[in-house]
């Protein structure tokens, strides 16, 4: 008999927006991705992480309250400016690795398994803690778009979105636009990359 396993699953929203719009150039569904990869596991958390900015944009609070809708616990950071003095550029930034960290190691006992869905390379570290602990660990990004450090790290723990297009992809529009704000770009409008974005 299958033993269920109790599963809690961490969205670097910021990160899988770009893994979307340059990586696969499809977006998925965060609802439908939230049932697959919760198969027949029990989901005990589902995190999604992404920078907002001040105050808010009505597109983007529309979007928090889809996810929420859809399942999701979601962890925002107002959007901070930065002056790169090289190019004389500014661009918006919200860094919310740490969050997820944090969330991982404050519900360790909430979970026989994490999925992290990001292929940033600074996690290779808070993975490998949580597999010392007795957890499983599984990474989702895209083979072109995961840091070489991270794919290594996971091994065969690994899955490829693009193998679950199928199953994912968004084939409608979502109720609410939204403009993922996540990570650096110019401003004036070059972070505003897409609307209906991840």
């Amino acid at each position: 008999m299958y033993a269920r396993r109790r599963v809690s699953i961490f969205v670097d929203g910021a990160n899988m927006f770009y893994t979307q719009k340059k990586g696969l150039g499809w977006f998925f569904d965060p609802a439908k991705l939230l049932k697959v990869l919760r198969g027949d596991d029990e989901l005990t958390d589902a995190y999604w992480y992404m920078g907002l900015k001040q105050p808010p944009d009505p597109r983007d609070e529309n979007f928090v309250r889809f996810l929420s809708y859809a399942g999701y616990v979601v962890r925002t950071k107002g959007l901070k400016t930065i002056y790169d003095s090289e190019t004389g550029e500014t661009t918006q930034k919200a860094n919310l690795d740490v969050e997820i960290v944090m969330d991982m190691f404050n519900t360790i006992e909430n979970f026989d398994k994490a999925i992290l869905l990001s292929g940033d390379g600074d996690f290779e570290r808070a993975l490998e803690l949580l597999r010392s602990r007795g957890r499983q660990i599984c990474v989702v990004s895209t083979q072109n778009w995961i840091a070489a450090e991270l794919r290594q790290a996971i091994g065969s723990h690994f899955i490829d979105l693009q193998d679950l297009r199928v199953q994912i992809e968004r084939t409608a529009p979502e109720p609410h636009h939204h403009r993922e704000r996540g990570t650096a770009a110019p401003t004036g409008g070059a972070a505003d990359l897409s609307s209906g974005g991840q």
